[in-house]
């Protein structure tokens, strides 16, 4: 068995050393040969020269990619996972809050043939108002609409089968509903309970924008789940009711011009006539989505060099 570590970082230069370290101490000592692949996402205080030095120290184990601008963790995790050979594929944070010994209890659960192991940051030494709160809230809508009934799916810390991970397609801010994706797409999904330590270096990279993002990735993604494949079924409906209610108003006050001879220039004629017009838009917009369907999301990064 292959194991491949998928390591997103942004500015995390004085964590890497020390990652790469806890992480050799953890699979030297197991029958599993393992690749761990950094992704720079744009860096810029060296970090990828870093990088450089463990790849020299450890060449069979280190490889690298490295984004020419910051394009995000989504795109990173991405460019991570299309490089991973791995059977199974590990993703963490660079910082040193997750710990790589939980790595053999995910394995354990991959065995007994779940497909995805989601790390549960159950004590957490993140900041209580920024943080903890959102996300308790953010855990529980999710797990709501989503139907997947996980406690932290924000945790970077995560394990696949590879034909799990690589059945995801990734952009924009879906790093945060992975999860999801993979139930979705038919996969055992379940979680441990994992160690989490402060912040030892630096500081956290996320603003308050992933507060704004966040729902609104998860009301894409929903949408997306039932009307990727057909969005005229949802924009179709919609149109189809505003024209129907307009062309009902519209066709009363035609009976009634019949019947008395006289016709006067009402609101709800207007409206009737608004609502006619909405409901034309909506079905084009659906056929509109319709013809997008049939094209796939591009690649949102571009790679300056790479160490393989």
């Amino acid at each position: 068995m292959k194991i491949s570590l998928v390591i997103p970082l942004y500015n995390e230069r004085e964590s890497l050393a020390e990652l790469l370290r806890g992480i050799a101490a953890v699979l030297d000592t197991r029958d599993l040969t393992y690749e761990v692949i950094f992704i720079d996402d744009g860096s810029t205080d060296g970090s990828y020269d870093q990088i450089k030095m463990l790849a020299k120290d450890a060449p069979t184990h280190v490889k690298a990619i490295r984004f020419s601008r910051n394009f995000g963790k989504s795109a990173a995790l991405a460019a991570g996972i299309d490089a991973a050979t791995g059977d199974i594929i590990v993703t963490m944070d660079s910082d040193l809050q997750d710990d790589p010994t939980a790595i053999p209890d995910m394995l354990k659960k991959i065995e007994e043939s779940y497909d995805v192991v989601s790390g549960w940051k159950k004590k957490r030494f993140d900041p209580v108002f920024s943080k903890n709160i959102p996300s308790k809230f953010f855990n529980w809508f999710t797990s709501m609409i989503s139907g997947v009934k996980l406690h932290d799916f924000n945790c970077g810390f995560k394990m696949y089968r590879a034909e799990a991970a690589k059945s995801l397609e990734i952009y924009g801010e879906r790093h945060r509903y992975l999860p999801a994706l993979a139930h979705w797409n038919g996969y055992r999904v379940t979680e441990i309970v994992v160690t989490h330590h402060q912040r030892k270096y630096g500081v956290t990279k996320f603003g308050l924008n992933r507060f704004l993002n966040g729902p609104f990735d998860l009301l894409t993604i929903v949408f997306l789940r039932k009307y990727m494949k057909n969005p005229l079924h949802f924009f179709g409906t919609i149109g189809l009711l505003f024209g129907f209610l307009g062309c009902a108003v519209l066709s009363y006050f035609g009976i009634d011009w019949i019947r008395s001879g006289s016709m006067h220039i009402r609101p709800l004629v207007l409206l009737s006539m608004g609502s006619i017009i909405m409901g034309i838009q909506f079905i084009s917009i659906g056929l509109v989505g319709e013809m997008i369907t049939h094209s796939s999301p591009k690649k949102t990064y571009t790679i300056r060099e790479t160490i393989d």
